[in-house]
């Protein structure tokens, strides 16, 4: 391109991106919550099915009342309860006060109500809603009673609430974040302001696009995904502006122009952008595979956001650079002669280092990652309803005092949706199922269909009440083949087993998608798999150290069921962004000074620029943990600790040694075989 169509194409990017964020920034999709059940699932079928029902348009609330000093409650106090009921029962726009009166528990501490919802309430509305239940609850209750609002909406509504704000937060710590860490890798007061101000543009470009086209093809974008794909658009840009900036200051020391310069360094920097922004972008793709709603719609939102970040890294960047020439990076600006990286400095000391002995570094640092791996072992895995929150939140503190006083299942049992002329042999074969404690009747649908309301004596979303839903899905299918088994913990059960569908499926191909990305670049037998093999090992290393430290450090009670899959795919995409700037670097190199030569110079050209954008990379993610829900807090600590194994251990110590050790077989068959033109003596050159 020329100088001036540059500028043009730059130009028209920033304005058609502006007329996007004007006709398609009102979504409203960070209000909603996770979904991770998908609509085939039996737990999702049976709420459909609900629908046909009296009240089957309705959610309930649960209000549990105490007293503040722990005593029984008196006559009083379960009147002063009721009257909370009806109150939110008005509040809600009842018509009439429908449902069970309120129920006191048997130790006489606690009273129980229900209070209908509309069940099409989401995101904001719902939270609105509840927040409204609540206040009428506690306008004229007793100082000495304590009211807590819980059940499934009030949960929905304190997962939307608590995104509110909060992905505004996310984007000003990580753009605050991602400045220190640009300040302090260029060392000048001016420059990070423009890759960031490039950057920042590109995040808010990408958040409405990326969620325009998730809704347009039928996904359900929430307030995770939309933080999710805020840290990857920030991580990633920020990773591809460092590695044109970084051969941009390289070629400054050897081109008296800079125009020269930024011309060649955007032409050797773009193509392993390019690879490295498709590595990424396919493999979020391959979350299409997935059944949980979330995974699907992250894949499409997220995808299409890393688009956007290399569009403008690699057409609005340049021309910013060429703006300013070499006074952009003062008060240290490379000058005309400066000795090349490749020839000195920490990271030619280390890579010589390694090369000199290969087969220990190897050993060593290989078996250093193999023992990280053996954590995952010592991790539990699955999360409760009541354990997704970082933060207090009120349906889960009255979730919690319902457990104390009240049977298990009672406050939210399982439901049982069957044809009327089975019911009879479904009751029976619901009664008999080991660890059902009591199965009543609650009404038929004017389609032939009959409702059971079922108590399960198991904690919920326990191992025991996963095997008793298991136990009456086969017991009722048997009765009734058409029959569904619903209700918290069965949509827990289906969530657990479509994040395990999702794990079996979406890695195999997500390493696929690496693998055939690195050998259209590299053309290679044998260095994709061993560049693939060290990766896999060290996003392994880093579940196993992370998955432990949040268990067992940061205290959480287990790790997430989807935080596996979502930690693996970044640690595996994002780590061969720096397989990508290495092995690109190198294979330039080895032509004219040989594989061991050609991989330390590789690493001494590109050791600066790896470490940067992996400290600022491990550090954006490392910000998720302002967003409230433990599954993101534990994706930030394990993929930030990942990528900093990845950038210390794997790309300075495992790949050098590993290539240096394999020889110019690496790159069999390219030909791109030793011919080095000077060498000092005594060297030897392979």
């Amino acid at each position: 391109m020329s100088r001036r169509l540059s500028w043009l194409i730059a130009l028209v990017i920033v304005l058609s991106s502006g007329a996007v964020l004007g006709l398609l920034g009102g979504s409203s999709s960070a209000e909603q919550s996770p979904v991770p059940v998908p609509d085939s699932a039996e737990s999702a079928r049976a709420d459909a099915a609900r629908e046909a029902f009296p009240g089957g348009d309705e959610a309930p609330v649960i209000l549990v009342v105490t007293r503040t000093d722990g005593a029984p409650l008196d006559r009083n106090d379960v009147q002063a309860a009721e009257q909370a009921r009806q109150r939110m029962l008005s509040a809600a726009g009842a018509t009439a006060p429908p449902g069970p009166p309120t129920q006191v528990s048997d130790d006489g501490q606690a009273a129980l109500a229900t209070v209908p919802l509309d069940a099409g309430l989401s995101g904001f509305a719902l939270t609105d809603e509840v927040e409204q239940v609540r206040a009428a609850a506690d306008d004229g209750l007793p100082d000495a009673l304590r009211a807590e609002v819980t059940g499934g909406p009030a949960f929905g509504a304190d997962i939307a609430d608590s995104f509110s704000g909060a992905n505004v937060t996310l984007l000003a710590v990580t753009a605050a974040v991602v400045a220190l860490l640009l300040i302090i890798t260029y060392r000048s007061p001016t420059l990070w302001l423009v890759p960031l101000l490039v950057i920042a543009f590109a995040d808010r470009v990408a958040a409405v696009l990326g969620t325009a086209i998730a809704e347009a093809v039928g996904m359900t974008p929430d307030g995770s995904t939309s933080g999710i794909t805020s840290v990857l658009v920030f991580g990633a840009g920020t990773n591809y502006a460092l590695l044109l900036i970084s051969r941009y200051r390289e070629e400054l020391g050897r081109h008296e122009s800079p125009r020269d310069a930024l011309d060649i360094a955007a032409r050797r920097a773009a193509p392993a952008i390019l690879a490295s922004n498709a590595t990424v972008v396919l493999a979020l793709l391959t979350l299409l595979l997935a059944e949980a709603p979330t995974t699907r719609s992250l894949g499409v939102q997220a995808a299409a956001g890393l688009v956007v970040a290399a569009v403008f890294v690699l057409l609005v960047l340049p021309p910013l650079l060429g703006l300013f020439g070499r006074k952009l990076f003062w008060p240290f600006i490379p000058e005309m002669g400066a000795r090349a990286l490749t020839d000195s400095g920490v990271w030619h000391r280390v890579a010589s280092a390694v090369a000199r002995r290969p087969a220990p570094v190897a050993a060593v640092s290989i078996g250093a990652l193999a023992l990280l791996c053996t954590g995952i072992l010592a991790t539990p895995l699955g999360l409760s309803q009541t354990e997704q929150f970082r933060v207090q939140a009120e349906s889960v503190d009255g979730y919690s005092t319902l457990a104390e006083h009240f049977p298990s299942g009672l406050t939210d049992p399982t439901v049982v949706i069957a044809s009327a002329p089975r019911a009879g042999a479904v009751q029976r074969a619901i009664s008999d199922t080991p660890g059902v404690v009591s199965v009543t009747p609650t009404g038929s649908a004017s389609n032939g269909l009959q409702q059971f309301s079922v108590v399960l004596d198991a904690p919920p979303a326990s191992d025991e009440a996963f095997d008793t839903v298991d136990a009456l899905r086969d017991s009722v299918h048997d009765a009734d083949p058409s029959a569904l088994v619903g209700g918290s913990d069965a949509k827990a059960r289906d969530a657990a087993a479509a994040a395990r569908h999702d794990r079996a499926v979406v890695i195999p191909a997500i390493l696929a998608v690496v693998l055939a990305v690195l050998y259209v670049l590299l053309r290679a037998a044998l260095a994709p798999l061993v560049l693939v093999a060290a990766t896999v090992l060290s996003a392994l290393a880093a579940l196993g150290l992370g998955g432990w430290a949040s268990v067992h450090v940061f205290d959480f009670p287990a790790l997430d069921n989807t935080a596996p899959l979502f930690a693996f795919l970044f640690l595996v995409a994002l780590g061969v962004d720096y397989t990508i700037f290495l092995v690109t670097r190198a294979k330039e190199e080895t032509p004219e000074h040989g594989t061991t030569a050609g991989i330390v110079r590789a690493v001494s050209a590109t050791g600066a620029v790896i470490t940067s954008a992996g400290i600022v990379l491990a550090a954006v993610f490392c910000v998720l943990g302002v967003l409230p829900l433990i599954v993101l807090t534990q994706v930030g600590i394990i993929v930030g600790l990942g990528i900093l194994l990845d950038t210390f251990v794997v790309r300075t110590v495992v790949i050098p040694a590993l290539f240096t050790l394999i020889g110019p077989r690496i790159w069999w068959p390219a030909a791109v075989g030793a011919r080095p033109r000077h060498r000092k003596a005594g060297s030897v050159v392979r």
